[in-house]
């Protein structure tokens, strides 16, 4: 792939800079355990990813959210008989996962390092405003990025919108990220760049297949620090 347009490079927070989705599915496996007397774990974890699906257009993405389809789900599977003490306990699960330590994940400060003497750096990534901004001052990266942009979705024409707030031609926008459907496929739908850099969990939610054709139009890597032998 041929990046020499590029003049911004935009970066996904949850799973590309740090680790996120470890932490959700630690959570729910917690909460099948603890309702595990109503039905089987397996069962419960699909009811929960239904309530989840159901309420993203209301609550969106993020802990708080996850948090809200877990009582829902829970007050469905018990038949709304769930004690007030478990309820309780759902909402600790929430407080654990919002006060969990930012990990970086490995290469991040060289890469950043690196890339921004020759690029605008900003971060892109989708999620709970005041969680994902919590998330980046804890992170200890903020000093890196030109520009911090806290999306509820990221469709093709929310790229759109961020590229003209960025004055930019498609051409001159990378977006690199762990996830296909996310980071990659809108970028590529309006003339954008990308580079999928993969973490080992993916949200089920977050996975896409792809054709032989858009395969090709984009670069992929195993870790972060690749991405440099690109730039």
């Amino acid at each position: 792939m041929n990046y020499k347009n590029v003049k911004t490079i935009a970066f996904d927070a949850d799973d590309t800079l740090w680790v996120n989705e470890t932490y959700f599915r630690e959570t729910e496996e917690k909460f099948c355990k603890m309702l595990s007397f109503y039905d089987t774990e397996n069962k419960i974890d699909q009811e929960l990813f239904k309530v989840i699906i159901r309420n993203l257009p209301l609550y969106g993405y993020g802990s708080k959210s996850f948090v809200l389809s877990m009582v829902e789900s829970a007050l469905e599977i018990s038949n709304y008989s769930l004690s007030p003490k478990l309820i309780g306990k759902i909402l600790d699960f929430g407080k654990e996962m919002l006060d969990h330590p930012i990990q970086l994940l490995e290469g991040v400060h060289e890469v950043l390092n690196d890339l921004k003497t020759k690029y605008r750096l900003v971060v892109a990534t989708k999620g709970d405003l005041l969680e994902q901004e919590r998330k980046l001052e804890k992170s200890g990266l903020l000093y890196h990025f030109h520009h911090i942009e806290i999306m509820s979705e990221k469709k093709e024409k929310d790229y759109k919108k961020l590229i003209r707030h960025l004055d930019l031609a498609p051409s001159e926008f990378l977006m690199i990220g762990n996830s296909l459907k996310s980071d990659v496929l809108p970028c590529l739908g309006i003339g954008a760049n990308a580079i999928h850099v993969p973490f080992h969990t993916t949200w089920v939610y977050e996975e896409v297949s792809l054709d032989h054709e858009q395969s090709k139009q984009f670069s992929s890597v195993k870790k972060l620090t690749d991405i440099l032998t690109y730039l």
